[in-house]
């Protein structure tokens, strides 16, 4: 067995931390959707939430969102920590992979930009420049994170590399094969709901829904693996 140097070890339980500061975020999500519901429908909606109660507004515009996604880095970083050892050329195209979807989803506008415009649309006192606000909110909206080209290659990419490495679990004895099964369920569905949202809106919001409790399940057994690994001596 390979001994695990004190700083790889270290990085393995920052990659715990991070599956376990996901799955609060998981729990936190769905249960956001279903006490203050998802983004508003129209810019106007987005403005007018973000001048009545803007705490609501900021999470109901994906504003945790944008702060967990970083995470990824760090949890994926600890997945090729724990599995370098075995399959390094697959385990680092998968956290490549990952690396640069998620980079480029959080390089997509998000919420933050919206804040300012509601901010002029509030004191705007003409008719033409709350029409050119709302025009300005209206493209925001277009190329967000949930939208635009670049969020949507960003998810695929990152989809795709969780379901590469969920793989890579199966043929390790790092992690149990459970978690590379869930991992491979889980993340496929996922990439089909990207995939397929353009064609079959209905069956995407179902394949989210059914993967959605699947990540409640996942991040647990990713994460007291990685800490488990962390406090040891050997992989």
């Amino acid at each position: 067995m390979q001994i695990i140097q004190s700083g790889w070890n270290r990085l393995c339980t920052i990659g715990g931390i991070a599956a376990m500061v996901l799955i609060v975020y998981s729990i936190i999500t769905m249960l956001l959707l279903l006490i203050i519901s998802g983004q508003p429908a129209t810019i106007e909606e987005c403005y007018n939430l973000l001048q009545n109660n803007r705490f609501i507004g900021l999470l109901r515009l994906d504003l945790l969102t944008v702060l967990i996604m970083p995470f990824y880095y760090l949890l994926f970083l600890g997945i090729w920590v724990a599995l370098r050892k075995t399959h390094v050329a697959y385990t680092t195209l998968a956290t490549l992979l990952a690396f640069i979807g998620i980079t480029l989803f959080l390089a997509t506008p998000s919420v933050f930009p919206l804040i300012s415009l509601s901010d002029k649309y509030a004191v705007a006192t003409t008719e033409e420049q709350r029409i050119q606000i709302l025009a300005a909110g209206e493209a925001i909206l277009a190329s967000g994170m949930f939208s635009s080209t670049s969020a949507i290659i960003g998810g695929i990419l990152l989809q795709a590399a969780a379901v590469l490495i969920s793989i890579v679990m199966l043929w390790s004895k790092v992690f149990s094969n459970l978690t590379g099964y869930i991992g491979i369920v889980l993340y496929s569905l996922d990439l089909a709901h990207i995939v397929i949202s353009f064609f079959l809106p209905v069956i995407s919001v179902i394949l989210m829904a059914i993967a959605g409790p699947l990540y409640l399940l996942w991040f647990p057994l990713v994460g007291f693996r990685l800490m488990r690994i962390g406090r040891s001596e050997v992989v």
